[in-house]
């Protein structure tokens, strides 16, 4: 069972700067605790807001390591891929070393870059537990690229990283850290804004079988939301 502790703020703005907070506090702890910071990344407008504000972030870069959660089969530089996103919006800006930035090589292919993603995340401290997993949901109650009606839902086991052959969003071809890998993370925290989340959120808070619903670290979730997205 997905233990769930709900967040809601009243506007996009205290949303963002409360989540850029809560990242920047998991990585001191973090750091201090284990002299390393390992963060899973998420895509979209909500993330993207967030990351800007961790440019001026006062923390040891040198310790951040960082991965994503999904990603979209498209080339390296495409604007629409999450690790562009997060370069243009973040990464760039700030002194993490290059060899600890681990983007999806999604443009081989989902199959090669799910095979080839998972024997990355493996090599992380042999696979023990990120620190932070960042999430969103989308208005189906999807969350990563994990859409219902699947066949990832169908799955008795799955492998760490799953190659998404027909995502209904485009592009169909994507990668995503299966639940079990998101999951395997000592804290995380879910972004959600805006008014077509509404369904969604209603759906998972009435205990819906819901895609983020199978995200269920031993430490619960947190859902960072705010239902008006112009306020």
């Amino acid at each position: 069972m997905q233990r769930r502790r709900w967040h809601e703020f009243d506007s996009s703005s205290d949303l963002e700067k409360a989540a850029a907070s809560a990242i920047v506090i998991s990585a001191q702890r973090a750091i201090a605790e284990r002299g390393a910071f390992h963060i899973v990344l998420a895509g979209g407008t909500t993330p993207r807001n967030v990351y800007r504000a961790l440019r001026t972030a006062r923390t040891d870069w040198s310790a951040w390591h960082i991965y994503f959660g999904d990603e979209r089969c498209l080339p390296p530089a495409d604007p629409q891929r999450n690790s562009a996103m997060a370069s243009s919006a973040w990464l760039d800006q700030v002194a993490i070393p290059g060899r600890q930035i681990h983007p999806i090589p999604a443009q081989l292919g989902p199959e090669k870059a799910a095979h080839g993603y998972a024997q990355e995340v493996a090599r992380m401290n042999g696979g023990s537990d990120f620190d932070l997993v960042l999430l969103g949901l989308g208005e189906d109650g999807h969350t990563a690229s994990l859409f219902p009606g699947q066949a990832w839902e169908r799955a008795t086991t799955l492998p760490p990283v799953i190659a998404v052959l027909d995502a209904p969003k485009p592009p169909p071809q994507r990668v995503s850290l299966s639940p079990a890998r998101l999951s395997k993370a000592r804290q995380v925290i879910f972004l959600v804004n805006g008014t077509g989340k509404h369904e969604a959120l209603r759906n998972w808070r009435n205990g819906a079988p819901v895609p983020a619903s199978r995200i269920t670290p031993d430490g619960g979730v947190d859902i960072f939301f705010n239902p008006s997205p112009n306020s």
